[in-house]
């Protein structure tokens, strides 16, 4: 006999929420807690006072890309697991097991075990597959069709994305990169977070969530759709091309984007003056700015939405995308001109890496809300989780080019044309790999802006007013923006709602 979910509720929602959002914090916690590390710890000396592996910037930048585009590439098999075979529930116990012992084994790895850690990072990627695509569906299940409560719900379980992301790195950054700890210990705090996820999925699932998310969702599907198929119409094969051309421009922000967690922090750990009177703030901090804006923005541009949608002035979403890719290469000018600064003083002041992030996390809040509307409104009912698997595979080829591209900033300035560009505008020539790469992704940024500008009128046009409606309050907005996050981060439920 089925067991339903618990009835009991807290702030006006069910326990089983608040349940799902403590197993999502944590485990984005752990996600990001290792994110924050892992770069820095591929590149660490191996004999420094706080050994590493002791890689070259370009063979720690192209493994960073290969593992992060991994990450983004296999809930497109764990989601065919847990809807045909496996569940949510199974699928989301499995992979979090799967996490933990992988952060324990890179705790086990580091800096002993290049091969050890190699297998600790396939593990990490399985588990993720498995978990990442699964835990929110489980949230729209806690409520019936039609129920207002939903839309705040996601808001809330939404938080515990940022939450997790932004604590993470303040921990396994302060005790990874310390030499009285060392990076492992870092690995050890990811591996306790993914630990209280699992410990929360044993503990409180089956209290408050029932039996929800046991049944594999394909079964269900079959049987709703009666097994009835139809061909597409034409404004259905219009929309998809709209949805083709978006994957090039969104793809391209994510390659740029994805620069964070790859030679960002490198910029942040050896080319930015972190110190604040006699402390120096870790390099892993950076990364807990760009949850901190999404926190901060998305109130501000639900706003502006709206604001702009009163005066029938809203842009079109093909505009909005292209403002986003112009504010993301703005952030890139800040590091640029950051190197001028350290030519003269031998280190950035931390405030240009701040910009960057925020004008890269204000890029971000323009393109991926509007990306996710476009991807679950363009896409045909039965295509629904086609297309979805369409957007983990934009940020999972990024993430890939993304570490090949920060990788050339190391063999950059073997070339005479990095050597003369910089020249040309008073650097140095061993700064010519980060001149090249910033400018070059900041340039690129913009050439596709331009082509996307062009183009535009022409994919309003394909799309024939399948644009999702502007927010009418300020809840909802925000709503909007946090949901956005979630489902970059592969944890929405807008493909399960189709």
């Amino acid at each position: 006999m089925s067991q339903a979910p618990s009835k009991s509720e807290l702030w006006g929602h069910p326990k089983g929420l608040y349940v799902l959002f403590t197993a999502e914090m944590w485990e984005r916690f752990s996600y990001y807690g290792m994110r924050a590390l892992l770069v820095l710890t591929l590149v660490a000396a191996t004999e420094a006072a706080n050994p590493g592996f002791g890689m070259t910037d370009a063979e720690a930048l192209s493994l960073y890309g290969m593992y992060t585009g991994l990450v983004y590439f296999t809930p497109l098999i764990g989601g065919w697991l847990a809807d045909n075979f496996l569940g949510q529930r199974k699928s989301i116990l499995l992979g979090g097991l799967l996490m933990a012992a992988a952060q324990f084994t890179l705790f086990a790895a580091t800096p002993h075990s290049i091969e050890l850690f190699y297998v600790g990072l396939g593990i990490l990627i399985a588990g993720n597959g498995l978990f990442k695509p699964n835990i929110s569906t489980i949230v729209g299940d806690l409520y019936t069709q039609g129920d207002a409560r939903r839309d705040s719900a996601f808001s809330i379980f939404y938080m515990g994305i940022n939450l997790g992301a932004f604590i993470a790195p303040l921990i396994t950054s302060t005790l990874g990169e310390s030499a009285d700890y060392g990076w492992r210990w870092g690995y050890f705090a990811a591996g306790v977070g993914m630990t209280l996820a699992v410990i929360t999925q044993g503990l409180f699932f089956q209290k408050y969530l029932g039996d929800i998310g046991k049944i594999p969702g394909a079964k269900r599907d079959r049987e709703a759709a009666g097994g009835v198929k139809k061909p597409l119409t034409k404004i259905e094969h219009d929309r998809l091309r709209v949805i083709l051309f978006l994957f090039v421009f969104v793809t391209v922000f994510w390659l740029a984007f994805e620069q964070a967690g790859g030679l960002m922090n490198i910029y942040a750990d050896r080319f930015t003056d972190r110190m604040i009177g006699t402390t120096e703030v870790p390099a892993g901090y950076f990364q807990s700015l760009n949850p901190l804006f999404i926190l901060l923005f998305a109130p501000l541009f639900s706003f502006l939405w709206m604001w702009l949608h009163k005066k029938d002035k809203s842009p079109d979403a093909p505009i909005k995308v292209f403002t986003g890719l112009i504010l993301t290469s703005i952030g890139f000018v800040f590091l640029i001109l950051g190197l001028f600064e350290i030519q003269v003083t031998g280190k950035a002041n931390m405030m240009w890496l701040v910009l960057a992030y925020m004008f890269h996390t204000l890029g971000e809040l323009c393109i991926s809300p509007v990306g996710l509307s476009l991807m679950t409104k363009l896409a045909p009912l039965r295509l629904a989780s086609l297309v979805m698997g369409i957007w983990f595979l934009m940020p999972a080829i990024a993430s890939y080019l993304a570490g090949m591209v920060g990788a050339f900033s190391e063999e950059a300035d073997k070339y005479s044309f990095s050597i003369n560009l910089a020249q040309s505008i008073g650097l140095e020539a061993q700064y010519s790999g980060l001149l090249v790469v910033f400018g070059g992704v900041a340039v690129g940024l913009l050439f596709f802006a331009v082509v996307l500008w062009l183009i535009s009128g022409m994919l309003v046009n394909w799309m024939h007013g399948a644009e999702r409606a502007a927010p009418t309050t300020a809840v909802e907005g925000v709503e909007q923006e946090l949901e956005a996050v979630a489902e970059h981060e592969g944890l929405g439920d807008k493909a399960k709602k189709q």
